[in-house]
């Protein structure tokens, strides 16, 4: 499928509603189950996301705009988002990231990107020359792996507990 800016708009706006579904008025251990000791935990998904859209998404499509790949986008801390999150109830930081998406979201329409625009290179700090579509594209497909991460850690809680039906559920390890 080619990338197109309406299709990734709508699916970018809906992640916040998914992630509310899923994690408002869940109890704490299901916010903070995790799969392994180092992995994250529904919580620390959300706020990655947070500091996704702080930090990396609009922020990259700007260097990109003002500067090409003259310069790279700046590191981005994958875990981060560690004193964004702390002692903030879920239901604050879901609202949040619902804004923050939203306002981010206006900012990309701003734009109003052309297919010449979507073509401008970019520079990566690990992987290199990259475009604008690949960025806007890789926003999408972050989001979507983030909501599969939160659903496999959910569905995991339960991974005992389903017995011999385990074998038919691909989404618990």
């Amino acid at each position: 499928m080619e990338f197109q800016i309406p299709e990734a708009v709508r699916v970018l706006e809906r992640t916040p509603a998914v992630m509310d579904s899923l994690l408002r008025g869940q109890s704490p251990a299901w916010l903070n189950a995790r799969i392994d000791p180092d992995s994250f935990t529904p919580v620390d998904v959300l706020g990655h996301l947070i500091l996704g859209e702080l930090t990396d998404w609009i922020p990259r499509v700007r260097i990109i705009l003002e500067h090409q790949d003259s310069r790279a986008f700046d590191p981005f801390d994958r875990r981060g988002f560690t004193s964004l999150i702390a002692n903030k109830p879920v239901a604050e930081l879901l609202d949040q990231f619902a804004d923050l998406r939203r306002k981010n979201l206006q900012i990309l329409n701003s734009f109003a990107l052309d297919g010449a625009q979507l073509d401008l290179p970019g520079k990566h700090p690990g992987l290199g020359p990259v475009t604008m579509r690949q960025l806007l594209a890789t926003w999408v497909v972050h989001d979507l792996n983030h909501l599969d991460q939160v659903m496999r850690i959910l569905s995991n809680q339960y991974r005992d507990a389903v017995g011999p039906w385990r074998e038919y559920l691909s989404i618990v390890t």
